[in-house]
């Protein structure tokens, strides 16, 4: 058997499926009426469900940036307090659809694409819902290290309707 098609077959299965636009879970709707403009800038993040992106970080922190091709740049700042050292990823974002809609797609990786969906939004943007492209991924962010308890709550119950492990939400130290 030769293996460079099959692997070549491969490679070219997997550029196909990360340059599709990814979509939000079954159910979770991004919210429209968005304006990218107000949502740049800094955000922390004050919980997410655990991924290998980011686990073990504490002051966590996303930076958002009006690209030059029309795209939102995408600065994750992190610090590893087993290794007493800060980790940053920049990425690039893409809305998906109309840019009214908040569903993107972000790479931190070339060609590979994933969902970022902005799913409650308060008037003022100070604080937000996000999802991935399933239910393993969830932040809540805000544009201080704390959100009031009223916010924290009306987002774990829109969270938990949506079918999200709220149970497994982890609270990011910020400092």
């Amino acid at each position: 058997m030769k293996v460079w098609p099959v692997l070549t077959g491969v490679a070219i299965a997997l550029t196909l499926v990360a340059c599709k636009s990814p979509t939000p879970p079954k159910g979770v709707l991004p919210i429209g009426h968005f304006d990218a403009s107000r949502y740049l800038g800094k955000w922390y993040e004050v919980a997410r469900l655990e991924n290998r992106f980011e686990r073990g970080l504490e002051q966590v922190t996303a930076t958002y940036g009006q690209r030059s091709d029309g795209g939102i740049s995408v600065l994750n700042r992190g610090y590893d307090p087993q290794k007493q050292k800060w980790h940053e990823s920049e990425g690039k974002a893409y809305f998906t659809g109309a840019p009214t809609t908040a569903a993107l797609k972000v790479s931190f990786f070339g060609p590979f694409y994933g969902g970022y969906n902005v799913i409650a939004l308060d008037d003022d943007y100070q604080y937000a819902l996000v999802s991935g492209p399933n239910r393993d991924y969830l932040w809540i962010l805000s544009r201080t290290p704390t959100i009031p308890d009223t916010v924290k709550h009306d987002y774990l119950r829109v969270a938990h309707n949506l079918g999200f492990a709220t149970d497994k939400l982890l609270w990011v130290p910020q400092r």
